[in-house]
């Protein structure tokens, strides 16, 4: 036998039934365990004893927190009956059963754990409403400031992010709004055919992409690209700690990174929303010119009097609120990042959620509010 087999931990069992006595040879040791099979050979040898079988320690060469776990757990978690062992080794283990414990399962609270976490709820969400307000209202008097002196106006940041957040947004959604005319036109195509209502087609795209899809669509592809975006920036500006650093020199968070994404975002919206209805229309009509045989010239003829200039002023004036809307709501998750990565994520998911809900409800109330507007 070679010196290391001589080393590994062994288990050496004699005597009858359960009056077996179990002595351990070897090194009993992290390194020893994880060599070869040992490990899996011990448990089986360990599995193999019975509950009442004495033990014997005396004879391991070493013994560190691994082999002392395994035993301890072996146990039970308990010392055996019959147990014979060295101080130190008595000592190992009795360190391994203290940080071992298993810890208590605290009481369910029942009734009143459940209203004091609906009370929490609540105070979160009351502490986000009073952020939120905080930052409308700081916007507004930024946007003062800067309307009395636009020279010395953020133009820069204004530029960049209508560059970032508008021009770059336009091949996405041109592809969505296209397919979602085109969807849009099939499905309507094969009721329309039924009563020979081809020519309304005109009216159920224009009414539909111009008031509300293209507005719509333009909004969350914006809440999710940009959006994200805004969360993020501000976010990793918390984590690297360069908002504490303009807050030490003196320069406001709302003027240089609220301000400019609004502006931003105001100014884009509309534009995205006109771009993202105008390519849902040209899929609709190219859908409608192979379903129906309804000619582009035609659809553009019809168009003007299917759809009133109330329709396109209203989608142009809320896809400005929802621009705001979702610069305010990144701006808002962003600046209650933690300086953590996991916040981050956090910040920015929730960022992204509750700028889509948002532009949802609000587009709902819209729909209320001007519902005799433009038909």
């Amino acid at each position: 036998m070679d010196a290391a087999s001589s080393s590994s931990p062994h288990i050496a069992a004699s005597g009858p039934g359960d009056d077996r006595q179990a002595v351990l040879t070897g090194r009993w040791t992290a390194s020893d365990l994880a060599g070869g099979d040992h490990l899996g050979r011990v448990r089986q040898a360990l599995a193999a004893l019975p509950a009442t079988a004495g033990w014997d320690l005396q004879q391991i060469e070493r013994l560190d927190h691994l082999g002392a776990q395994l035993l301890w757990n072996h146990w039970g978690r308990q010392w055996p009956a019959q147990l014979a062992l060295l101080p130190e080794q008595r000592s190992m283990l009795e360190r391994v059963a203290e940080f071992s414990c298993a810890r208590k399962v605290e009481p369910d609270g029942g009734f009143a754990q459940t209203i004091d976490t609906l009370g929490a709820s609540v105070l979160r969400g009351l502490g986000q409403l009073k952020s939120g307000v905080r930052l409308i209202g700081q916007l507004a008097l930024d946007g003062l400031r800067f309307a009395r002196r636009p020279q010395y106006g953020p133009w820069r940041d204004i530029s960049g992010h209508l560059y970032q957040m508008g021009a770059m947004a336009l091949p996405i959604t041109a592809l969505v709004g296209a397919l979602i005319g085109v969807v849009l036109a099939y499905l309507t195509a094969l009721q329309l055919r039924q009563f020979g209502a081809e020519s309304f087609i005109v009216n159920i795209l224009g009414v539909s992409l111009v008031r509300e899809l293209g507005p719509m669509l333009a909004a969350i592809l914006v809440a999710g690209r940009s959006g994200s975006a805004i969360t993020a920036q501000i976010g990793v500006m918390r984590v690297t700690e360069e908002l504490d650093a303009m807050r030490v020199m003196g320069i406001a968070h709302g003027f240089r990174l609220v301000l400019p994404r609004a502006i931003a975002l105001a100014i884009a919206m509309p534009l995205i929303a006109t771009w993202t209805t105008l390519a849902g229309m040209a899929g609709g009509m190219l859908a409608a010119d192979l379903a129906l045989g309804i000619t582009p010239a035609y659809f553009m003829g019809a168009l003007p009097d299917a759809v009133s200039a109330a329709n396109l002023s209203l989608a142009v004036s809320k896809s400005a609120v929802f621009g705001i809307l979702i610069a305010l709501i990144g701006c808002h998750y962003g600046l209650r990042v933690k300086p953590n990565t996991e916040s981050l994520g956090q910040g920015t998911t929730a960022s992204v959620v509750s700028a889509i809900t948002a532009v949802i409800l609000v587009d709902a109330l819209f729909a209320v509010a001007f519902r005799s507007v433009g038909i």
